[in-house]
C-alpha cells in the first residue's frame, strides 16, 4: 500500500473504510471517517474533486457570473450608463480556469493527505463481500465500502447525434471559444444555465429545444414560465414540445443541421446535450454482490445499500438517484460517515427537504415539495403566493425586478412542506425556507422571524399575510 495521500495499492491489503469516487461526496465521507480515527482509502480514476469542481457547478457558475453582474448593473439607474462594451470573454475563461485550478487536483491531494486519507489512483470496482479491486489490486474493507461514483450525462439515441461530436456539460464548461450559434437540447437546469451563459458571453444565436410542454418541468410551473419570458427578452429562442429527430454536420468542423419533430430545421455550430444524467454504476461490479449494474443504488435512511447483507455497503451522492446535487451528496456523506463511525444520524432531507437552485437570471430556488409533489403523495395543502418584486428591497436593487415566492403548507399540521422563490439573485433566501422545512416549523411560528428592512426577504411577510397571519 502506498503512503497516505497518493499512490496505488500493489498488494492485497486491509483498511477500515474504502470510498469509491473522489468527488465532493466521496471526499466528505472519507475525510470524516479518517478524522475519527478510521483507516480510510479513497479510490479515484480521474480528478479528486469530481464533476462539480471541474466540469459542473464551479465552472458553470463562474461562466454565468460576468453576465449576471452586467445585467444587475443595467437595472440600476446611474449604473446602467457605465456598462459599455461586451463581456471580456478571455478574462471570463481565464477566471474559469483559475476556479478549476486549471484541472489540476494537487490541492485536493494535499487535503486528503492532511486528513490521513489514502488516495488510490485507478478504477475501483466491487469484487465481492467487502472487497474492492483497484486496477487489479484488491483492498478489503474491515468496516465499510462507500459508493460515491456520481453520474454521467445521457446521450439520447438520435440518428447522427454521436457522429456530430456533441457537447455535454464537460465539454461546454472547458470550452476555449464561444460558438456563434449554439443548440441546447434539454430545458432543465444544466441546459438553461449554459444557454444563458453562452448567450451573455457572446453567442449570437442560442436555441433551447425541450420535449416537454414547459421549462424546468420538475419545478413549479410559474418558474419555467418566468425563465421563458426572460430568455425571450434576451433573444434566446426556446422550442417547447419538440424533439430532435436527426442531426448531421457538414464536413469535420462545419455547421450542424438539426431536424425537429415539429418539422423545423436548426443550423448551429455546436450542439449541447443536457437531457439528463444517469448514475455511474454500470461498471462498478454490483453484480458481484447481487445488485443490478447501471441502476441507482437504493439506500435506507442510514445510506446503507438495500439488499446487501451485513450492512457494510453504503452509497452517497448521485449514484443513489435520490437527489443528484452536490450539496445533497455532501449531506448524505455526513450521515454515512456518522453511521459508519458509530453514530446514529438519519437522512431526513433527501426525500422531503431537497434544496435546489437553477442559476439562471431569474434564478429558480426551491426547497422541499412542489404543490404537484404534495398532491402525488396524497397530502392536502394550501398554496400561498407573493410577488418578490413588490417588496421595497427589490426596488432598491433596481428596476424591473420580478419574481414569485410560493409556499406549500400542509393543511393538517400548518407546517411548511415546500417553498419556491424566483427572481434575480434570490438564492440566499432559500436557506431560511430549508430551515423551516427541515425544522418542521408551523407557519404561525414564522411570524416571529422578522426580516430586516429593506431586504428582499420581506417577501416572507407578504406570503404569511396571504395565509391570514
Amino acid at each position: 500500500m502506498s503512503a497516505p495521500g497518493s499512490g496505488v495499492a500493489h498488494d492485497e491489503t486491509d483498511v477500515d473504510v474504502v470510498v469509491i469516487g473522489g468527488g465532493p461526496a466521496g471526499e466528505v465521507v472519507a475525510g470524516r471517517c479518517a478524522d475519527r480515527g478510521f483507516d480510510t482509502a479513497l479510490v479515484e480514476q480521474e480528478l479528486v474533486g469530481g464533476e462539480c469542481s471541474y466540469w459542473g457547478c464551479i465552472p458553470s457558475k463562474t461562466l454565468l457570473r460576468p453576465g449576471d453582474v452586467l445585467a444587475a448593473a443595467r437595472r440600476v439607474p446611474g449604473a446602467a450608463a457605465a456598462v459599455v462594451g461586451p463581456v471580456d470573454v478571455a478574462a471570463a475563461l481565464a477566471r474559469r480556469d483559475y476556479m478549476t485550478s486549471s484541472w489540476d487536483d494537487r490541492g485536493q491531494e494535499a487535503w486528503l493527505a492532511e486528513h490521513g486519507v489514502r488516495l488510490l489512483r485507478g478504477v475501483g470496482r466491487l469484487a465481492g463481500h467487502r472487497r474492492v479491486s483497484v486496477d487489479g489490486a484488491v483492498v478489503t474493507a474491515r468496516r465499510a465500502v462507500v459508493l460515491a461514483t456520481g453520474s454521467s450525462a445521457v446521450l439520447p439515441p438520435v440518428p447522427g447525434l454521436a457522429q456530430v461530436r456533441p457537447w455535454d456539460n464537460r465539454i461546454a464548461t472547458v470550452a476555449k471559444e464561444v460558438p456563434a450559434r449554439l443548440l441546447v437540447l434539454g430545458g432543465g437546469p444544466v441546459g438553461l444555465e449554459l444557454a444563458q451563459a453562452f448567450r451573455r458571453l457572446g453567442s449570437a444565436e442560442v436555441t433551447v429545444v425541450e420535449g416537454g410542454s414547459r421549462l424546468l418541468p420538475r419545478e413549479e410551473p410559474f418558474a419555467g414560465d418566468e425563465v421563458l419570458a426572460a430568455f425571450a427578452r434576451e433573444g434566446i429562442m426556446v422550442r417547447l414540445g419538440a424533439l430532435l429527430t436527426s442531426v448531421r454536420r457538414d464536413g469535420t468542423d462545419g455547421p450542424v443541421h438539426a431536424s425537429l419533430s415539429t418539422g423545423a430545421e436548426i443550423v448551429a455550430d455546436e450542439v449541447l446535450v443536457a437531457v439528463g444524467r444517469r448514475p455511474r454504476t454500470a461498471d462498478l461490479g454490483l453484480d458481484s454482490i447481487g445488485l443490478s449494474p447501471g441502476r441507482a443504488v437504493e439506500v435506507d435512511d442510514r445510506l446503507r445499500a438495500v439488499g446487501v447483507d451485513g450492512g457494510w455497503l453504503y452509497a452517497v451522492g448521485d449514484c443513489t438517484g435520490l437527489a443528484p446535487l452536490t450539496h445533497m451528496g455532501k449531506y448524505q456523506a455526513r450521515i454515512a460517515a456518522d453511521v459508519i463511525t458509530g453514530g446514529n444520524l438519519r437522512d431526513r432531507a433527501s426525500r422531503d427537504a431537497v434544496t435546489r437552485v437553477t442559476f439562471t437570471d431569474p434564478q429558480v430556488c426551491a426547497a422541499g415539495l412542489t404543490a404537484a409533489d404534495a398532491e402525488q403523495r396524497g397530502l392536502a395543502v394550501r398554496v400561498l403566493d407573493a410577488a418578490v418584486g413588490d417588496v421595497p428591497g427589490s426596488y432598491v436593487l433596481g428596476e424591473g425586478l420580478g419574481g414569485t415566492m410560493r409556499l406549500v403548507v400542509d393543511q393538517a399540521t400548518d407546517v411548511l412542506l415546500g417553498a419556491t422563490v424566483t427572481g434575480s439573485g434570490v438564492q440566499e433566501l432559500l436557506h431560511s425556507a430549508a430551515v423551516a422545512i427541515a425544522g418542521r416549523v408551523p407557519l404561525r411560528e414564522l411570524v416571529h422571524a422578522v426580516p430586516a428592512f429593506p431586504t428582499v426577504s420581506e417577501v416572507w411577510l407578504h406570503a404569511l399575510e396571504a395565509a391570514g397571519l
